[in-house]
């Protein structure tokens, strides 16, 4: 039997239901998406409900093909204006207390030479995760759910050839369980000074909302650099801290993701999802 109390054992079932309620439609009722996925309704139900906080019948709103239309719509970040002030003032950021440095453009120009990258394998909300982390911080997450873990490896050492990599999930697991429950996580970032000015952005957007690609060029002021600012997300090496899931097309397209749709699908859902069942919950509905 799966440890169904696991968080990569949760993402499981959901990345299964997105695909069956993609193929089926929205008229799909609990009971006969239960049935696809060999589950009961109740048992399906307390899976859906300790993953996200709401039922499987309200959560399927979440993963429809038009949620983004509807976050835009609905909880649009206008970047440069209503969240001036999240970075300098210490400012909770997607339910996380980031803190961050970044590396220097010469030390990036020489392929991250002289550092030492620990890395292991993690559960995670949305699957299997891989993380990397320096002495300041995390430096790397991915999800390999859709490209697997040698793909996913080798992508992110080829980020930063000249380090050294070591295998060491013990020593940096803390990090990465601070990552994931809410608490003071250190980041390094290890990029170009652009892609660091894009990534800072994107840590404006709130948990719950989400921005555009052309908004984000407007606030680190190249307003007409969207293909720059698109190409600095998708190499956002530190995918759901540095929420890149949260960057749409102004059509309401989701645009790419690194590790997957499927996987900022998901992302976006559970944060609506957990952001609306706040909302109930301090209004009493």
């Amino acid at each position: 039997m799966p440890d169904d109390t696991r968080p990569a054992y949760h993402y499981a079932v959901i990345a299964r239901a997105l695909a069956l309620i993609d193929a089926a439609g929205p008229g799909l009722t609990l009971e006969e998406l239960a049935a696809k996925m060999d589950m009961s309704p109740a048992h399906f139900q307390r899976l859906f409900s300790q993953w996200v906080g709401v039922s499987p019948k309200r959560y399927q709103q979440y993963l429809s093909l038009d949620h983004a239309r509807r976050l835009l719509a609905d909880r649009f970040t206008v970047l440069d204006t209503a969240l001036a002030t999240g970075l300098s003032g210490g400012g909770r950021l997607h339910d996380l207390f980031l803190r961050w440095e970044a590396m220097s453009p010469g030390d990036y120009a020489r392929g991250g030479a002289g550092l030492v990258i620990r890395w292991g394998l993690f559960a995670s909300p949305f699957g299997q995760a891989l993380a990397m982390a320096t002495d300041r911080g995390l430096c790397g997450l991915a999800f390999t759910e859709e490209c697997g873990l040698d793909a996913a490896l080798a992508d992110m050492q080829g980020r930063w050839p000249g380090a050294t990599y070591v295998e060491d999930a013990a020593t940096i697991a803390p990090l990465v369980t601070q990552a994931f429950a809410g608490g003071d996580t250190r980041l390094h970032l290890i990029g170009a000074p652009f892609q660091i000015k894009v990534w800072e952005a994107l840590l404006r957007i709130p948990s719950g909302h989400v921005s555009t690609y052309s908004q984000i060029a407007g606030a680190v002021g190249h307003p007409n650099a969207m293909r720059a600012v698109g190409t600095a997300v998708g190499r956002n090496p530190i995918s759901w801290l540095i929420p890149c899931h949260r960057a749409l097309r102004k059509s309401g397209g989701l645009g790419g993701y690194h590790w997957g749709l499927p996987v900022k699908r998901a992302m976006l859902a559970w944060e609506a999802a957990r952001a609306d069942s706040a909302a109930d919950a301090n209004t009493g509905t």
